[in-house]
């Protein structure tokens, strides 16, 4: 519940315009993205949901992606590395870390990269649904991926990389001028505001996405295996949970039922 009320209010940034409402000032955007989601990481630490080993992991991906973005600021069209971590993470550890991962990581990068201005609360709100996305369909891997994960992540993966692009848009569509058969136009009706963006985004942002879309699709078929599996055996080690013992390895060979094995977590596997 705390994640859909902060994505509801995150979508009103987005959703503004098709109202035809007024531009929103800077600061106060800013202030809520933030506000927002400082209030679901100290939520989620004070319900042991997020500890200090998982605060650990948040600011090693943040820095991560930060070197990643730094390495490759100038991208591949729209391609950039940054978002393979925050679909592995929320793969892996659900939704709400999927969230957490992709906004800070972006907040963090942003800052390295001497990116912050009026479109980062829509950054840190973009990128931190890609994580849910991938939470959503992910199955919190105890073991080694299977191909179907590697799949239903890439797909997940290929998706964002439009739909990010898609949300960014949006703030680029309001505060820039543009032409004026697709250009934003306050007070027009919703029906012909959704029109105007669809033009808008075919013509200016897709083939540029479609750069983000492919990267993403090949770097989790490319690497998502060896990440993922890494990423699951922390998740069984920083948690407290019976797990067959044959998924800790990759033969688990004879006796495909074997005996349980207890690791450390620390909430409960059904937290999210």
């Amino acid at each position: 519940m705390r994640l859909v009320a902060l994505s509801l209010g995150g979508l009103a940034l987005f959703l503004w315009p098709f109202a035809g409402a007024g531009l929103p000032a800077d600061a106060p955007a800013f202030a809520v993205a933030l506000g927002a989601i400082g209030v679901l990481v100290l939520v989620e630490y004070g319900t042991r949901r997020l500890d200090a080993r998982g605060l650990a992991l948040l600011a090693a991906i943040a820095a991560i992606d930060a070197a990643l973005r730094l390495a490759f600021v100038t991208g591949i069209g729209g391609f950039s590395p940054i978002f393979f971590l925050v679909l592995c993470a929320g793969f892996t550890f659900g939704p709400a870390f999927g969230f957490e991962a992709g906004a800070v990581a972006m907040l963090v990068s942003a800052v390295a990269t001497g990116g912050v201005g009026p479109w980062l609360p829509y950054q840190l709100f973009a990128a931190g649904w890609v994580g849910v996305a991938a939470g959503l369909v992910g199955g919190r891997l105890v073991g080694p991926p299977r191909g179907r994960d590697l799949v239903l992540l890439a797909l997940v993966g290929f998706g964002a990389g439009f739909a990010y692009g898609a949300l960014m848009d949006i703030w680029n569509w309001t505060f820039f001028a543009a032409s004026p058969d697709l250009g934003w136009v306050p007070g027009a009706s919703v029906g012909e505001t959704v029109t105007r963006f669809g033009h808008f985004y075919v013509v200016t942002s897709l083939a540029y996405d479609s750069f983000r879309a492919v990267g993403n699709a090949l770097l989790i078929v490319v690497l998502g295996a060896p990440v993922l599996a890494a990423l699951a055996r922390l998740r069984v080690r920083l948690r407290f949970e019976i797990v067959p013992l044959e998924v800790l390895t990759d033969d688990p060979g004879p006796g495909a039922h074997g005996p349980l094995v207890e690791r450390s977590l620390t909430a409960p596997a059904s937290d999210r």
